[in-house]
């Protein structure tokens, strides 16, 4: 039987479809995308691509809080008027670099892959995910992608939509991760795969509400200084004990993987 602690080799798994583990696993780790996965706001960094590296003020001043998605539809849209096509978005995607210490983590996640679920939950758009991940050489970490869908259409044009439409008050007009984890929690219940602690590394604010439905026995990994981590620490002072997961902080996401190793120590 093998131990707990035994690395096995990476399976190949594309978004939920791949081969078997002997069992279920273990733990279900989800990450965010930017500023947490790569060192950047992806939706930022396309800019490089746009004439100038810039955007006009006309584009900019269309921005509304709450509804970026819709503005990076008309940001997508004026670099397509400008001509920039699929091969210079890629170029840049493929060249925003990791988080620091996120190879770390991805490396010992390789080596430990059948104790983790892995999935991703982001609020950019798969095509972006995608090229990075695949170029960094981690696609086939990943279980399930989640994030706002988005293509290329017979122009040549990169168009990106929402992802769905949900209630809560707190998350932008187009994403709720909350809503994406509390339902796909559901699903692998129904297929009869529970698990015995989830982790969430995440930046965001919109990381902080999904982070909510973590329980005592769960651990959230904010980005040191980001918003998810000045939320976590100011619910904290309002309401101690509302914050039920673990929360441990993180610069390097290589303390991410130092502290999933003491895990899997602890179990063995």
């Amino acid at each position: 039987m093998k131990r707990c602690c035994e690395g096995v080799g990476l399976p190949c798994l594309f978004k939920g479809v791949g081969m078997a583990s002997p069992r279920p696993p273990k733990y279900l780790l989800i990450f965010d995308f930017d500023e947490t996965i790569i060192n950047e706001n992806s939706d930022d960094s396309i800019i490089r691509a746009a004439p100038g590296q810039a955007l006009p003020e006309h584009i900019r001043q269309t921005f509304r809080e709450g509804f970026y998605n819709e503005y990076m539809q008309r940001v997508l849209a004026y670099m397509g008027d400008q001509g920039v096509k699929m091969g210079d978005f890629k170029t840049v995607y493929e060249n925003i670099p990791l988080s620091p210490g996120m190879l770390d983590l991805f490396q010992f996640l390789s080596k430990n892959h059948e104790l983790f679920e892995i999935i991703l939950i982001s609020d950019a758009n798969m095509f972006g995910i995608e090229c990075n991940l695949r170029a960094a050489g981690f696609y086939s970490l990943f279980r399930k992608i989640f994030s706002n869908p988005s293509g290329f259409d017979k122009r040549g044009y990169f168009t990106l939509g929402p992802y769905h439409s949900h209630k809560c008050l707190d998350c932008p007009a187009n994403m709720c991760k909350r809503k994406i984890l509390t339902e796909y929690l559901a699903e692998r219940a129904q297929e009869e795969v529970e698990f015995e602690r989830v982790f969430y590394v995440g930046d965001g604010a919109n990381d902080f509400c999904p982070s909510m439905t973590l329980t005592s026995a769960d651990v959230a990994f904010p980005r040191k200084g980001y918003p998810m981590h000045r939320m976590t620490q100011e619910m904290e002072k309002k309401q101690p004990g509302a914050f039920q997961a673990t929360v441990v902080p993180w610069e390097s996401a290589a303390e991410v993987a130092r502290y999933l190793q003491e895990v899997l120590k602890k179990k063995c």
